[in-house]
């Protein structure tokens, strides 16, 4: 079998073909930075015209690079949420298009599932998984109990870790995109050098907060610029320890959701931790949930960088996850800004 996937739902113009075997046979990628650069993050007007623009032609770049007609593909799968409404239409249209066109099944992804499944793209990690969703737009931890079936243990009550990263980011004058410009120059820093807050810290819950963070940051860097910019010592040691202190939240939060999930009588034993998303590809936090995955012996598992990002790949097989089970969607299925994962065990019939 093999999947066609596609995936705007934020400033990637993505298709991906991968097959039953897990072999990835094509992908087209289209990036936005350079559009979005000049406003420091994403305009969703932007980037919704931009997938109409490159939409084509990364089809075009994934069927050539498989060696593959159309006529090959056995089913289509695009995002149809959550995300920025105008680049879901756009990639769903197409997706809905395709599949009526070669007469083959439609497949609606929640963009959340497809991070969630990526890791069983690359290794048989069987159910029921621990997955913390980290990225630009969410911080949730869910349990995975099948394609189709989460339980959401915790979620972020302002802000998602990324957002904390970028802003943070931008607050000490680093390039956008700011979470990869903030490791890179936490990489010659303190992370002790400053004392930032650890928001929810030890909390009974699985909740996430960041916006307090944020802010804390923003006093301190508004104190130590009060006489003039800053060195590029101290620059370092602010993103080191912004970097360090959301590492210290996401592990504890993490932590507080095993330990949910081992004293509920009604939970199976988990086979993995898993983080997926953009800021799963951090290698601070990565550190830190393997070292506490081995602590409570389990493994940890994650994708490679190219594949924590949006890509058309993971959509791809989140949709040959779904045509395994004989789960297809309507055409009329519509595109969604947003879609809770947990409200698909009811959609799915699971």
């Amino acid at each position: 079998m093999i999947v066609l996937g596609i995936e705007t739902s934020c400033d990637e113009t993505a298709v991906g073909l991968v097959d039953d075997t897990g072999r990835v046979l094509g992908q087209g990628l289209w990036s936005q930075i350079a559009a979005h650069r000049p406003y420091g993050g994403v305009v969703p007007e932007i980037a919704a015209r931009a997938h109409g623009d490159h939409i084509g032609a990364c089809l075009d770049e994934a069927f050539r690079e498989s060696g593959l007609d159309r006529g090959d593909v056995d089913g289509v799968a695009a995002t149809c949420g959550p995300g920025l409404i105008g680049g879901v239409m756009v990639g769903a249209v197409m997706g809905k298009a395709l599949a009526a066109g070669l007469g083959v099944p439609f497949v609606a992804v929640n963009h959340l599932e497809a991070h969630a499944l990526t890791v069983r793209l690359l290794e048989a990690v069987t159910f029921p998984y621990l997955v913390l969703l980290v990225s630009g737009g969410h911080c949730q931890l869910l349990i995975v109990r099948g394609v189709g079936h989460y339980r959401l243990l915790g979620t972020t009550l302002d802000d998602a870790a990324g957002e904390c990263l970028d802003k943070g980011a931008a607050m000490l004058g680093l390039p956008y995109p700011g979470g990869p410009a903030l490791e890179q120059a936490a990489k010659g820093g303190n992370p002790h050098a400053f004392d930032l807050p650890r928001p929810l810290k030890g909390r009974s819950d699985c909740a996430f907060s960041f916006s307090g963070l944020k802010t804390a940051l923003r006093q301190r860097v508004e104190a130590l610029t009060v006489h003039g910019p800053l060195s590029n010592a101290v620059l370092a040691d602010l993103a080191a320890s912004l970097q360090e202190a959301v590492a210290d939240v996401v592990a504890d939060r993490v932590a507080q959701a095993l330990r949910m999930v081992r004293d509920d009588p009604n939970e199976s034993s988990l086979t993995a931790l898993v983080a997926a998303g953009g800021v799963a590809s951090n290698a601070t936090l990565r550190a830190r949930l393997a070292a506490l995955a081995s602590t409570w012996g389990l493994p940890f598992k994650t994708s490679p960088p190219a594949l924590c990002t949006d890509n058309g790949i993971m959509v791809a097989w989140a949709g040959l996850e779904r045509l395994r089970l004989g789960l297809t969607s309507p055409l009329s299925t519509p595109a969604r800004p947003r879609w809770p994962l947990e409200s698909l065990a009811v959609e799915s019939g699971n």
